[in-house]
């Protein structure tokens, strides 16, 4: 993934492929904590540089154990539980809950961006379309998030994002065929028309080191734009047939049932949308239950596609304070708006007949720039939105902190991070109080390491 073949892929992906994600925008464990035993430090182990947190609550992505130490030396996670040992540096976390670095399971992202998740504790971006950043600069760099991208996703030509950048541009975004030369442009139109071309570009993207493909399956009719272009059944089976006799994951866009049901008989790995159409009924709870598929909720989205704001989160100075004057303008007045008829407690309850059916939810944001027309989102800060709105729908605090750590890490096949456990990347969120029982406390943020860089505070 970090080879030169993905880093050639978004770099060439240019200044406009920032957009390109900013317009794909809408592109099983027991609920009660467990106990784990403590290990020890091996003898002898050299401490330099060592870093131990102690007298601490751990989440490890799973359960609360009742180790209270973690140890970090270098980028590793070396101890968890025991005694801190000779010569380490000390943290002193009473009162606090130590977290695995959460995970946006959705995101459009940039060096902006990655900065800003950063400063909420997310440590990984998982971006569906876009790569105006460098990975030269990320996959190594402990001041901003780590981010894995798709690439450039399959979709029609003329479809699907193309909606979002009409002629002269909405509010905020600029005309099409502009380029800013600062990621802010319009997508370039990379449709594909029949599965032969969905295979070559599958197969370009691929190489060039996507790590897994995006496949958008929209006909516009929730997004204010019925009628758009779309996808033939059959590109949509040969992309997936293709992105996995390459050996990559197939996941897809898809806001209403109709388009489920589409992906799930095109034998989709994930959706990382929830459709919005109409409540979940038992028909498609089972289809998707039995098919095994993931499912990236995206609720802050949600509500900003039926006019919501991000106004009332970002009312909480832990939010506030953290968010330029930009950012927080997008969050508190910015929406989407295109589906207003909408019911957004039908996804709230589409969500939950989902998760007791035992599908894996995933937190993601489909967070992308910061301009009103795609706003009520912000990196970082919203991931805490969603796992608040998680809770809303009746997870528990537990389950929905799984959502942004470990079953992300899970369903990606990250499996150097999501959990803490020795071995593990030490990417850590630090927090007081306790979110395992009162969800957002995961915004009182006290410290953030990322492959066990201490973060400078704010």
């Amino acid at each position: 993934m970090c080879g030169i073949h993905r880093r050639t892929l978004l770099k060439n992906a240019g200044a406009g492929a920032a957009a390109a994600g900013a317009a794909v925008l809408l592109s099983g464990c027991a609920d009660d904590t467990g106990t784990k035993a403590g290990s020890t430090t091996s003898p002898g182990r050299k401490t330099s540089g060592t870093t131990a947190i102690q007298n601490v609550r751990i989440f490890d992505g799973e359960r609360v154990i009742t180790a209270r130490t973690v140890v970090i030396e270098g980028h590793k996670i070396v101890q968890v539980g025991g005694k801190a040992p000779s010569g380490a540096t000390v943290v002193d976390a009473s009162g606090a809950t130590l977290l695995p670095g959460l995970i946006d399971g959705h995101t459009h992202t940039s060096d902006d961006g990655l900065k800003n998740a950063l400063l909420f504790g997310v440590t990984t971006e998982l971006e569906m379309q876009g790569g105006g950043h460098d990975p030269e600069k990320t996959d190594n760099n402990d001041s901003i998030a780590d981010v894995r991208s798709a690439g450039t996703g399959v979709g029609a030509p003329g479809g699907h994002p193309s909606e979002l950048f009409p002629e002269g541009g909405p509010p905020g975004v600029p005309p099409e065929g502009a380029d800013t030369g600062d990621g802010s442009g319009p997508p370039p139109d990379e449709g594909v028309s029949n599965p032969r071309e969905a295979v070559k570009l599958i197969r370009r993207v691929v190489a060039d080191g996507a790590d897994y493909v995006k496949i958008m399956i929209e006909d516009g009719s929730v997004l204010g734009a019925a009628g758009l272009p779309a996808l033939s059944n059959d590109t949509i089976v040969a992309s997936v047939a293709e992105a996995h006799r390459l050996g990559k994951m197939a996941v897809a866009h898809a806001l209403t049932v109709q388009a489920f049901e589409q992906a799930i008989d095109a034998k989709m790995d994930g959706l990382v949308h929830l459709f919005i159409d109409r409540p979940a009924d038992a028909k498609i709870v089972r289809k998707v239950a039995d098919s095994k598929v993931f499912v990236t909720a995206c609720l802050c989205l949600n509500r900003s596609i039926m006019g919501g704001t991000g106004a009332d989160f970002a009312a909480d100075k832990r939010v506030s304070s953290r968010l330029s004057k930009e950012w927080l303008d997008t969050l508190r007045h910015g929406s989407l708006n295109h589906y207003p008829e909408g019911n957004f407690e039908d996804v709230l309850g589409s969500v939950l007949a989902l998760h007791k059916a035992g599908v894996d939810i995933l937190v993601g944001t489909d967070v992308s720039v910061a301009v009103r027309y795609l706003g009520g989102l912000a990196h970082g800060a919203s991931v805490h939105h969603e796992l608040q709105l998680l809770v809303q729908a009746g997870l528990t605090p537990v389950q929905a902190l799984r959502a942004a750590t470990s079953v992300p890490a899970r369903r990606f096949g990250l499996k150097d991070r999501g959990r803490i456990a020795e071995g593990l990347r030490a990417d850590l969120l630090l927090v007081d109080g306790d979110p395992t029982r009162t969800i957002s406390d995961s915004l009182s943020i006290r410290e953030v390491w990322r492959r066990g860089a201490r973060q400078p505070r704010r």
